[in-house]
């Protein structure tokens, strides 16, 4: 064990590399604060890779600044030695869920053949993309999808999405409207619908700005709706590191 003073010392020495980043956080959290009064909410200041710039979280966005919030930068940074971009990788961690977590017992179910490949997917009955991506899906081979309904897109979705999980086969129902263009049985009353407002809570937690929303269960998420030939390379690629082990 270190002696007293070698380790008042070392806490010290940490404390005072630990003060300039924390005086330029509020330097720039002021900064930011004042010259735009109607930015979202900052959830994170910390310094970026590049020397003398600094990271800007918005929720899942992010923006670069300087040391005392005088310029805000909107784009990529890009590491040219690596050939890496460093913003995509931090947004790809900013959206990355813990896929084991979510919440099954909200959502509809259904599977092709052994099910072993599982996705969740956040989408609205009215979401045309969604619709093309539920199509997609049906020549998808051994997987389950997981879906949340969240009535994001206005007219008359939080009827259909209540019409649907209320259904007897919501799973089913939620085919036939999508694929077919079945409208879905008038709900009955009293059903337990608090599970679409929970899925509303949770896309806003996890930051689901739009449909669809496709959850791998690697935690990363796809942004918008693919073919199967994307989809399933995707699949592949997340199936590549197990078959190796």
């Amino acid at each position: 064990m270190l002696p007293y003073a070698a380790r008042f010392l070392t806490t010290s020495l940490l404390v005072a590399a630990c003060l300039p980043a924390l005086a330029n956080e509020t330097v720039i959290r002021k900064a930011i604060a004042e010259r735009m009064p109607n930015a979202p909410k900052i959830d994170e200041v910390r310094p970026a890779p590049m020397p003398g710039l600094w990271e800007v979280r918005f929720g899942n966005e992010v923006r670069y600044t300087d040391a005392t919030g005088t310029y805000l930068i909107e784009g990529e940074l890009i590491d040219l030695k690596s050939k890496k971009n460093l913003t995509e990788e931090r947004v790809t961690q900013l959206n990355r869920v813990d896929f084991a977590a979510l919440p099954f017992k909200d959502a509809l179910m259904w599977r092709n053949g052994s099910g072993k490949r599982r996705i969740a997917v956040f989408a609205d009955p009215n979401c045309g993309y969604c619709k093309r991506f539920e199509k997609a899906l049906q020549e998808m081979k051994d997987v389950t999808v997981y879906t949340f309904l969240i009535p994001i897109l206005g007219g008359d979705s939080p009827e259909k999405t209540r019409a649907i999980w209320c259904s007897k086969d919501g799973a089913n129902t939620w085919l036939a409207w999508m694929l077919r263009g079945e409208a879905p049985p008038k709900p009955a009353a009293g059903c337990d619908d608090g599970a679409i407002e929970r899925n509303l809570a949770l896309s806003r937690k996890i930051h689901v700005n739009g449909t669809p929303a496709i959850l791998l269960e690697d935690g990363n998420r796809i942004p918008g709706a693919v073919g199967p030939v994307e989809l399933e390379k995707r699949l592949q690629a997340l199936a590549a590191p197990a078959s190796k082990s």
